[in-house]
């Protein structure tokens, strides 16, 4: 019987070479990825039974690369394993279809009970943040919303990328969009937020978790 398949994710080496460590002997590691772009072509190439994704990636971050594989249809089981403890971000996590939220400082078991739950199609939360999740869910904790809450997932690479120094040629290059869209979405977006400067746009992106710092 074959082993099951995982793609790992995460924009720093000494990461992917612990969770490789950790996981080759129960499953078999098709590939390691270090930023968003990359795990979708991966995902496409590969068809992975599962993937470790981090939230903060370049390029495009961990929960916006997810919302897009499901919505390719892609089967793949996701686990997230990330230092964020907001639970926030678990709440993203588990709409953009990840079955898994792990934190990096929990023991390892918890990220191969989490794996092996989200095989069986059921959900796991690293117990810290769990009952702040329920929270959320129960309304009893403000939730993201308004401006923010309304843009799109196109909106969302765009600040990502400018939040992260790209030109706006170079954006262009990488989503296969004009420089001119790019700008428009760009102008759109600071509109619709209320922002005036490239400054303000980088705090907002690093605010509401679009990128890491």
């Amino acid at each position: 019987m074959s082993k099951t398949t995982v793609l790992l994710a995460d924009d720093h080496k000494i990461v992917l070479e612990g969770l490789k460590g950790l996981l080759e002997d129960q499953y078999e590691i098709v590939g390691t990825v270090e930023n968003g772009r990359e795990l979708l072509e991966q995902v496409k190439s590969l068809h992975p039974d599962v993937i470790v994704v981090d939230v903060g990636m370049p390029l495009l971050n961990g929960i916006d690369a997810v919302t897009q594989i499901k919505k390719s249809g892609s089967e793949t089981k996701v686990v997230f394993l990330t230092m964020h403890q907001d639970a926030m971000y678990a709440k993203e996590a588990f709409e953009a279809g990840a079955l898994g939220f792990v934190l990096k400082h929990s023991a390892p078991s918890e990220l191969k009970t989490a794996i092996e739950e989200a095989l069986k199609g059921n959900t796991f939360i690293s117990p810290a943040i769990a009952q702040e999740l329920m929270h959320l869910y129960r309304g009893d904790a403000e939730v993201k919303a308004g401006a923010f809450g309304s843009l799109t997932l196109r909106q969302r690479e765009v600040m990502q990328l400018l939040a992260e120094g790209k030109s706006a040629k170079e954006i262009a290059k990488i989503l296969y969009i004009s420089t001119r869209t790019v700008e428009f979405h760009k102008y759109n977006m600071m509109e619709q937020l209320g922002i005036k400067t490239s400054a303000e746009l980088v705090h907002f992106a690093i605010k509401h978790g679009i990128v890491s710092i």
